[in-house]
């Protein structure tokens, strides 16, 4: 599907700090589009596009995890980070979709083709579709920071597991 290695190291380590920034970053363009009017018209496009660059590395950052999974040595907490990561796509599409979809009903060509055809352009229903679009981004602008958290904590508990308590100096 996608690298899974460069100059002979594994890239999962790499694809994963550029996924545990764009998450949240995603998430916060969404949430200052969704809650704060005049910069949702700086930000623009932005928004869905950051949110498609990281619906677009999620997947590659899975399967290179995934291809390092089957190469180290079998690891409940491995499995639990595993599981938690392939979850995130789902986060990463809603994310993505919500943002693609409060930009477009907010794009001016949108408005215009609406008031052409003799649709309202700020009736009830604009506003109630607003709203709920509105609901649906903080949940999953929430819920996908939460989740990025949860797989970085599991990821490190794998890698790490009680390690660093055990060599530092303050244990000594």
């Amino acid at each position: 599907m996608g690298p899974t290695t460069f100059n002979g190291l594994p890239i999962h380590p790499l694809l994963v700090h550029f996924v545990a920034v764009l998450v949240p970053i995603s998430a916060l363009l969404l949430l200052l589009a969704v809650c704060w009017p005049s910069t949702r018209r700086r930000i623009g496009i932005v928004s869905p596009l950051v949110a498609l660059v990281t619906l677009i590395l999620v997947p590659l950052t899975t399967h290179a995890g995934e291809w390092l999974e089957h190469r180290t040595p079998r690891d409940p907490l491995v499995q639990i980070h595993a599981e938690l990561g392939d979850q995130l796509i789902y986060w990463s599409a809603g994310v993505f979709l919500v943002a693609l979809g409060w930009w477009a009903i907010h794009h001016p060509r949108f408005q215009a083709w609406r008031a052409g055809r003799g649709g309202p352009t700020g009736g009830t229903a604009t506003r109630i579709v607003a709203t709920g679009l509105a609901v649906v981004a903080v949940a999953l602008a929430v819920g996908s920071m939460v989740q990025v958290y949860r797989i970085g904590e599991s990821g490190a508990a794998a890698v790490w597991g009680d390690s660093t308590a055990a060599d530092s100096p303050v244990a000594q």
